[in-house]
């Protein structure tokens, strides 16, 4: 029996098969552990969200933002973006079931040796805090109240951390966090702006994985979210997005001995770098 964590899928399933052929998963044995942004940009995020749901418990995801966003759109809080690819979701006559399988991912998920989450963890976070604050999301998003959810998730404040943080800009920045976070400054103030790869960023910040005293350090921590990163691995955590997406590869980690395995993706890509 193996785990393998895999990164950002965006609706590449035909990457995915071939992966999956690679490591030659077998799910009445294996484990699949998905970072996040599940769907979207890529050309069929109807047919992965079918296939993962199917898997059942051989498979375990986290949200990310164009999960996230995707939710959003269906529930009417926003609009389609011009990039948008998850038509094929809103029309289909399963909808309601994907969409509702959707939304009671986590957004950080464990199993006592790894953790799972799409973005980042800001240094003041301990994992016990990481954990408790993503259950306040998780009811929301699960409870029958989820659609007052995403009008306020929208934003890029408050930006840093405070346990005095109430209300919907506590939710905001929690979610910002787990799912859009790349870089932030010494003191954990967050920079959602920048999607540079590693030392190319602006003068005063860091990997939110680099910040000296972050709280969190000593957890082995899997991610995704940030192509431009591609994989990394520094300080027990792993960075898993490679940007099939983008033309990069699609990149799974066997947990237990820590093997990278990697399909290129097809065709040079499905957007252009920089979309």
């Amino acid at each position: 029996m193996a785990t393998y964590a895999i990164g950002d899928i965006q609706g590449c399933l035909a990457e995915l098969h071939d992966l999956l052929a690679l490591i030659r998963f077998d799910p009445a044995q294996d484990r699949l552990w998905f970072t996040g942004d599940l769907v979207n940009r890529g050309p069929d995020s109807l047919e992965t969200l079918r296939f993962i749901k199917g898997l059942g418990g051989a498979a375990a995801a986290v949200l990310g933002n164009h999960d996230l966003h995707l939710l959003a759109v269906a529930s009417g809080a926003s609009r389609v973006k011009r990039k948008d690819t998850f038509a094929a979701v809103l029309s289909a006559p399963d909808r309601d079931e994907l969409l509702d399988w959707l939304r009671r991912l986590p957004l950080l998920y464990g199993d006592g040796a790894f953790y799972l989450i799409h973005a980042g963890l800001p240094p003041q976070w301990s994992l016990e805090d990481a954990i408790r604050y993503a259950g306040e999301v998780e009811n929301l998003l699960s409870g029958e109240a989820y659609a007052e959810f995403f009008p306020h998730m929208y934003g890029d404040l408050p930006d840093c951390w405070s346990d005095d943080l109430r209300g919907w800009d506590r939710i905001r920045l929690i979610t910002n966090c787990f799912t859009r976070m790349r870089f932030c400054t010494a003191d954990g103030r967050l920079d959602l702006k920048e999607k540079v790869p590693l030392g190319q960023q602006s003068p005063g910040l860091l990997p939110w994985f680099r910040v000296p005293g972050r709280r969190s350090q000593g957890t082995n921590i899997v991610f995704g979210h940030w192509s431009a990163l591609g994989f990394h691995a520094e300080n027990g955590c792993w960075g898993l997005d490679t940007g099939c997406l983008w033309g990069g590869e699609l990149t799974a980690l066997r947990l237990d001995t820590l093997e990278r395995y990697a399909v290129p993706s097809r065709d040079g890509g499905y957007q252009k770098i920089g979309d």
